[in-house]
């Protein structure tokens, strides 16, 4: 009967093999995290545009790739287009497309919390939408968000654990790698799940210190 067991040394030895994939975790989370942003803010602005067909649009592609598992998304990127994707490549554009859609949300839900005063006061002083938009309301937005937001990111960097699915060798796929050689998942599964849970500690201290420099700076 086989009695699964820990080998502390087999762990150590392996953890330089196992950080060799580190640059492909945080790269594609990273890149996704800031295109997932971006795509967002566009969202959640074309989202308060006063044009029913753009918000319709809005809503459909939120609803959509927030109900639509990210494994899914990879093998459709990477196996069902005519084309082959770069596998690095593939990850990204399916990271970004799922974390924008949370984002999105997040932004949202944030501008909904800024006082309408807000707005009121820019009009009164003739700003139009964009420009009130960008200046006044999506930089108090952006501090409301801040907690959300490193959630995504943890989830970004959790995520990229999928990318091993379609070959991109990334820290999981690195303890995958051992494990089959070594017959011993059970170590490398709890080395890796570490590992990750190190970087998520990272990110929480991130966020800590932006929540300290945007109190101080609005405060």
């Amino acid at each position: 009967m086989y009695i699964p067991t820990i080998d502390l040394a087999l762990m150590l030895e392996s953890i330089p093999f196992l950080l060799s994939g580190l640059g492909y975790t945080l790269g594609i989370s990273l890149t996704a995290f800031i295109f997932g942003n971006l795509l967002g803010v566009i969202l959640t602005v074309l989202g308060f545009a006063p044009w029913r067909p753009v918000k319709v649009f809005v809503r459909f592609y939120l609803s959509f790739l927030r109900g639509t598992p990210a494994l899914v998304l990879l093998f459709l990127l990477y196996f069902g287009l005519p084309y082959q994707l770069n596998a690095v490549v593939a990850a990204v554009i399916c990271f970004s497309l799922t974390s924008s859609a949370f984002i999105g949300e997040i932004y949202r839900g944030s501008i909904a919390g800024v006082s309408a005063g807000q707005w009121d006061a820019a009009a009164a002083l003739g700003n139009r939408f964009f420009p009130t938009m960008r200046y006044i309301i999506l930089p108090q937005a952006v501090r409301i968000s801040i907690p959300a937001l490193s959630n995504v990111a943890m989830d970004l960097l959790k995520g990229t654990s999928l990318a091993a699915m379609i070959t991109v060798p990334d820290i999981f796929q690195k303890a995958k790698i051992i494990g089959g050689r070594t017959f011993d998942y059970l170590s490398m599964y709890i080395l890796v799940a570490l590992v990750y849970w190190l970087l998520c500690i990272g990110i929480g201290q991130i966020q800590h210190h932006l929540e300290r420099y945007f109190q101080q700076k609005y405060v």
